[in-house]
């Protein structure tokens, strides 16, 4: 059965209060929630995002086999079997993957703004963004076990073909928009349409690309994304290096080890956007909503690493501290991630295409300078890496806390296009 979500007028004025006009006789009071076809095309996106993480961990998983040997069945050992640390900067299929990522994002999106319904926003694309954790928890996981039973290509082998079953769900599944969605409940379609009737725009007009480049609320979501996305980088490619370089652990045990924070990080990433939008219901500004999830998601982590390098090497100490980092990261998500939708819904998939390119570009960027302070500096290598990270979190951080909002932007609202 259903469940059920009741909505108040008060609610629903308080969640529409800025810069959103809707007429509450519109809206059905009550609609189906977590059964319901949105969140099932949440779920869909959410296995979407789980398959491109396990893709894109899979080649640093399976650098240390690549590099050991051309063997396909070639094995790790028992022991603790290093990668070079300058050998995540050589690969040329790692921009391709991550330019893939972009594009599969503002895809996404481009379903929210006919989908999602603003004051559930947060919870929906936080269940989609979710998982990416779960897919790097599963592949850091699995990924060392396939590669010393089957061989490292089979790592690519099992997930590329999970992920092309998964298509045949996506292709029978998602659609566009709920209005020729052929299966979903009559309410609840009657529902999105009419929360999202104040962004039908009746015809196309051209992107304001002049105002987009001067537009320093969505320059501090591009320069954040970026920052944030440094620290996610360095949890999922450097982890297991720096828990092997400690602890000299087994790659076997690595695995586990370094796949376990992550599934403290899906389970957050899920529970945020329920945060989000219950902070929202309880008349907390948009803008401020999304600002506190951002310094939550950034600082705490960042600055978590910065000291670990100085405690005394501790098993219990660093797992411990590795786990609330990638606990506490994923609240970002509820912040730069949704806040596209806030800033200009009509635009949003190309503006999150843009905003996770740069996401990207860090992602690139951050092991390739890693790698070299590691090399050059063995003794203090680490400490000048969650440096590093730490000031480039830091800095992205200040900028989106200074001119973020949340507000529509005059170059996203709907023109009226006149004649002379």
């Amino acid at each position: 059965m259903a469940t059920m979500t009741e909505l108040s007028p008060t609610v629903e004025k308080s969640k529409f209060s800025q810069n959103t006009q809707v007429d509450e006789n519109l809206v059905p009071k009550k609609v189906p929630s977590f059964c319901s076809t949105r969140y099932g095309l949440a779920l869909i996106t959410h296995l979407c995002n789980f398959m491109v993480m396990t893709q894109y961990v899979a080649i640093n998983i399976t650098m240390v086999a690549m590099v050991n040997g051309t063997n396909h069945q070639s094995r790790f050992n028992g022991s603790t079997e290093m990668l070079p640390i300058d050998s995540f900067s050589g690969s040329n299929d790692v921009p391709k993957s991550l330019s893939a990522e972009g594009s599969i994002f503002g895809g996404q999106f481009a379903l929210w703004e006919k989908w999602g319904p603003p004051h559930e926003r947060s919870r929906l694309c936080t269940i989609t963004i979710a998982g990416m954790p779960l897919g790097a928890f599963a592949i850091i996981l699995l990924g060392g076990i396939i590669s010393q039973s089957l061989g490292w290509p089979f790592v690519f082998y099992v997930f590329g073909g999970i992920g092309c079953i998964y298509c045949l769900l996506w292709f029978a599944l998602v659609y566009d928009n709920p209005i020729f969605h052929p299966w979903i409940n009559v309410t609840e379609k009657e529902y999105i349409v009419a929360s999202l009737a104040h962004q039908v725009i009746p015809q196309k007009q051209p992107l304001p690309i002049k105002a987009m480049l001067r537009s320093l609320p969505l320059w501090s979501i591009g320069v954040c994304n970026f920052s944030h996305q440094w620290l996610v980088t360095i949890l999922i490619v450097y982890m297991p290096t720096y828990i092997s370089s400690v602890f000299n652990i087994n790659i076997r045990d690595n695995g586990f080890l370094s796949a376990l924070p992550f599934i403290i990080a899906w389970v957050t990433s899920i529970l945020t956007g329920q945060l989000a939008d219950f902070l929202l219901t309880k008349n907390f500004r948009l803008v401020t909503v999304r600002k506190i999830a951002t310094f939550l998601g950034n600082f705490p982590s960042s600055a978590l690493l910065l000291v670990l390098p100085y405690l005394t090497p501790s098993y219990v100490t660093t797992m411990t501290l590795l786990m609330i980092t990638c606990g506490l990261s994923p609240i970002s998500q509820s912040g730069i991630y949704v806040n596209p939708l806030d800033i200009a819904p009509r635009h949003s998939s190309l503006l999150m295409g843009v905003s996770r390119e740069l996401g990207c570009a860090a992602a690139i960027a951050a092991p390739t300078v890693s790698g070299l302070l590691l090399s050059q500096d063995p003794v203090f290598g680490w400490r000048n890496v969650f440096l590093l990270l730490f000031a480039i979190n830091l800095s992205g951080l200040i900028f989106y806390l200074v001119f973020g909002d949340a507000s529509i932007q005059d170059w996203a609202k709907e023109r009226k296009l006149t004649r002379l």
